[in-house]
């Protein structure tokens, strides 16, 4: 592992973007939010995605510095157009648009599509919760087919992201995020570089074997070159058997049909479509009854007896919360495989050498 400071690597990957053609404020963005997810744990949505980002500006999946187009406006609803602009410009919009209408009426909905990459879903529910606000949100990719179904070998789902957002007086929300998948694409993306190795149920091959070998969804790669799920013949695994898979199509359906992207597709621009729901607790709940339950609950929650005697039992969004606190003290560790990527993208924008190791704290 290389440990690098959360603010350097941040600031850096910023350079990088920059340095790419976007603005310094997106540039920023893209950094503060990918760094962001590394913080949290979530290290799939993190610095890792920084080569395939420069590489779908490249080649015009995603674009810098675009704004959205109003499709719908409404008291209520919203749908929005992204026009392929970078996911960490175009979902903060979004988020806005959903939270502001929440607040004059009690509760939004909001449908964006092709929007490049949102990143860390429960980033966004983070966003609404710091305002108060209960929110849900289901995330398709419909040119990403990489899950295959309950029962079935051949990929049919997107890793189809879920979040929900519940608000807590003191800060302490209760986020909920994940992948419908067993693990989320960019996990499988960190195993391949050294990082975490998947689960041995995660994969499947494309004759029916069930594993956790990168290769099943990469085919060949070596070193820090790019991975791409074309080259494989395998897939992700739906989460939960039968009842995860089913969520999963929900999710495509949502995130998907119900936006206007389209549930799964081959050969589609590459994209992301979100449906985002945010509920005022104030205005459905004026006796304020939600968050004293929620208290009550979490103490009855968190008496549960762990399994392991020097383990605790977490509640969603406590993971983060801890693992947020330790990176930013110590800094962020990240495979070999994942620094040197990062390492050759800011070299091959122009970053000076000795400003990129700069960073580096362990």
């Amino acid at each position: 592992m290389v440990k690098v400071s959360a603010d350097g690597l941040a600031a850096l990957v910023a350079d990088i973007f920059v340095a790419a053609g976007c603005s310094e404020a997106e540039g920023v963005r893209i950094g503060r939010s990918l760094v962001g997810a590394n913080l949290a744990g979530h290290d799939s949505h993190g610095v890792v995605r920084v080569p395939r980002y420069l590489l779908w500006k490249g080649e015009g999946t995603i674009f810098a510095d675009r704004d959205v187009t109003r499709v719908v406006d409404t008291p209520v609803i919203s749908v929005l157009d992204g026009n392929y602009g970078f996911g960490q410009t175009i979902a903060p919009i979004a988020v806005a648009d959903g939270i502001a209408k929440c607040k004059t009426g009690g509760l939004s909905c909001v449908a964006l599509r092709n929007v490049g990459h949102v990143g860390r879903v429960g980033e966004w529910a983070e966003e609404a919760a710091a305002e108060g606000l209960v929110s849900i949100h289901h995330v398709n990719a419909p040119a990403s087919l990489l899950v295959a179904p309950f029962g079935g070998i051949d990929r049919r789902f997107s890793t189809a992201p879920y979040a929900v957002g519940v608000p807590r007086p003191d800060g302490d929300h209760i986020i909920l995020d994940f992948a419908t998948s067993v693990v989320a694409e960019g996990k499988v993306l960190v195993a391949s570089q050294g990082g975490k190795p998947l689960p041995d149920h995660a994969l499947v091959s494309k004759d029916g074997e069930i594993g956790g070998d990168p290769h099943f969804l990469y085919g060949d790669y070596a070193g820090d070159g790019a991975r791409d799920p074309a080259n494989g013949e395998g897939a992700i695994r739906a989460m939960g058997d039968h009842k995860g898979s089913g969520l999963a199509f929900m999710v495509e359906i949502l995130g998907g049909s119900l936006t206007g992207v389209g549930a799964p597709i081959e050969k589609r621009h590459w994209t992301n479509g979100m449906l985002s729901i945010y509920i005022d607790p104030n205005v459905l709940d004026p006796d304020g009854f939600f968050p004293a339950d929620i208290t009550r609950y979490l103490k009855l929650f968190k008496s549960a007896r762990p399994i392991d005697p020097e383990g605790e039992v977490l509640y969603p969004g406590e993971p983060e919360r801890q693992r947020r606190a330790e990176r930013t003290a110590n800094g962020v560790p990240l495979p070999e495989e994942t620094w040197a990527s990062i390492r050759t993208a800011a070299l091959g924008e122009g970053l000076a050498a000795e400003r990129i190791d700069s960073i580096i704290v362990g």
